[in-house]
């Protein structure tokens, strides 16, 4: 394909979802990508720009994702509302992750994650994806491929399972052992399956999702074995999104990385809390990536 095509192609492609979001009345915005306060997520770095550097030489961020932003608008009533926006991270490596990409983020008032799934996969059908879609929650995944009880496994037990295949043990929170065998012990497995959405998290991989008993209302998809998407069933109360926020930056500390404000912009603008809604955060080059696959 040459670059004429390959371009008119992935205009098109930006144009579809447009479409898909236009007849369901889900209003497109955009919101600042140069912040003041920096993502607090221990695993995810802002990039820092100096801006004004002849007036007062102030720090400002690029956003890592237009998320809270976003949810700004959601709790002054925009209603339904998606992005699609460029987003930039520090410190990324690796074959599927890059310092900018274009991301697709939409909310949906009234759903929860199942809902959004369901949501989710008429899009990829408007796309002309038509691929048989599997459901697994976390537990289930961990059950039918490596037999392991993950929800009621402790952090000690869950290392004798990683030194048995030969895995590192060395992480300071269960969470992030749990992520790492998810990694070689599941991810591998769902190359098989075209499309594939795991819900229902262990509650100390919450993020910003909901909690019920011992798990978190959040889901990946994955296409043959590569994420793609990652959606909430979105917390509402500022008293919530500060815990949270507090300890993303605790595990930063811990982990020696560059230490955060906490973002009272954000907070003070939740004295209306969210409407009920789920949303989700779509890597459009990942998403284009496997399509072309086909």
């Amino acid at each position: 394909m040459n670059m004429r095509d390959a371009l008119k192609k992935r205009d098109n492609f930006l144009a579809q979802i447009r479409q898909f979001f236009s007849q369901r009345d889900v209003v497109e915005v955009q919101t600042p990508q140069l912040l003041d306060t920096p993502v607090a997520d221990a695993y995810i770095d802002s990039i820092t720009m100096q801006v004004n550097k002849d007036i007062e030489q102030k720090s400002k961020y690029l956003h890592t994702s237009p998320e809270l932003e976003m949810k700004k608008l959601l709790a002054h009533g925009s209603g339904d509302i998606y992005q699609i926006c460029t987003v930039f991270r520090d410190n990324e490596q690796g074959t599927q992750n890059f310092n900018e990409f274009l991301m697709l983020e939409y909310y949906r008032l009234g759903f929860d994650v199942h809902q959004l799934m369901d949501d989710i996969v008429q899009l990829l059908n408007a796309l002309g994806i038509q691929s048989r879609v599997s459901k697994l929650s976390y537990a289930q995944a961990f059950f039918e491929y490596t037999d392991i009880d993950i929800l009621n496994t402790d952090f000690e037990a869950l290392k004798v399972v990683a030194k048995t295949h030969g895995l590192s043990t060395d992480f300071e929170w269960i969470e992030d052992l749990q992520i790492f065998l998810f990694t070689h012990l599941i991810e591998p497995k769902l190359k098989d399956l075209p499309l594939c959405f795991i819900y229902d998290y262990p509650i100390m991989q919450s993020a910003l999702a909901k909690v019920e008993g011992q798990v978190a209302h959040r889901f990946e998809l994955y296409m043959n074995g590569v994420e793609i998407a990652n959606g909430y069933d979105e917390l509402q109360e500022a008293k919530t999104y500060q815990q949270r926020f507090n300890d993303e930056i605790n595990k930063r500390s811990v982990l020696d990385k560059t230490s955060v404000d906490l973002d009272k912009g954000f907070l003070s603008s939740l004295q209306n809390p969210l409407p009920q809604c789920a949303g989700v955060a779509i890597g459009i080059e990942r998403l284009l990536s496997q399509i072309n696959l086909k």
